[in-house]
């Protein structure tokens, strides 16, 4: 009898923690895009399989074909840039700037940056904070063994995971997506 009286008020608990946030909850559960549950399963994952590091559960990741040099994918990303109609805004060779700095040979690591401006633009007056996530980056990173491995920020957070974006924002946003992950796709394989 002992042990119902502790479930009893385990879910009496529940049932109270659930009343006083639970509207809240799923209010803005019916305000997110369809997917958004399945999008932060994945990242809860990830970051659990990541230990706790918040970068591995929010980024997205792929080794560079063996071979491949790093100009070769720089090449590939402006090949994809111009095809989707993305704007090229910046490379930012950190391991060139810490080398000039110390004289000493550096790992590659180098920031590329691409933005499609209108669609920036809509995203930042549908909600301020995405001002944070401008410009899309893909990073180029040498590891100890010598290999090359390009991250990005998880698109899918922005489109499948937040609030529902309007018509036409929610197509660009996708097309925007679509277009890194192409980059992504395309410059670890090396096809031109």
């Amino acid at each position: 009898m002992h042990i119902w009286k502790r479930i009893s008020l385990g879910l009496a608990m529940a049932a109270t923690l659930l009343a006083t946030t639970g509207c809240g909850t799923i209010s803005t559960m019916g305000k997110l895009e369809s997917g958004a549950g399945a999008e932060a399963s994945r990242m809860w994952d990830r970051w659990i399989e990541g230990n706790g590091d918040i970068a591995i559960a929010t980024t997205w990741e792929a080794k560079v074909k063996p071979g491949l040099k790093a100009s070769e994918v720089e090449e590939i990303f402006k090949l994809v840039a111009v095809e989707r109609n993305m704007r090229d805004v910046g490379t930012l060779p950190l391991s060139k700037e810490l080398e000039a700095r110390s004289g000493k040979k550096e790992k590659l690591l180098t920031v590329y940056s691409f933005c499609s401006p209108g669609t920036a633009r809509r995203m930042v007056d549908f909600s301020p904070h995405m001002a944070a996530y401008l410009p899309c980056r893909i990073s180029m990173v040498e590891h100890d063994d010598g290999s090359l491995w390009l991250y990005t920020l998880n698109m899918d957070m922005m489109v499948k995971m937040g609030r529902k974006l309007p018509s036409p924002l929610k197509e660009e946003a996708q097309a925007v997506r679509d277009t890194i992950w192409e980059m992504m796709q395309r410059g670890s394989k090396g096809e031109f």
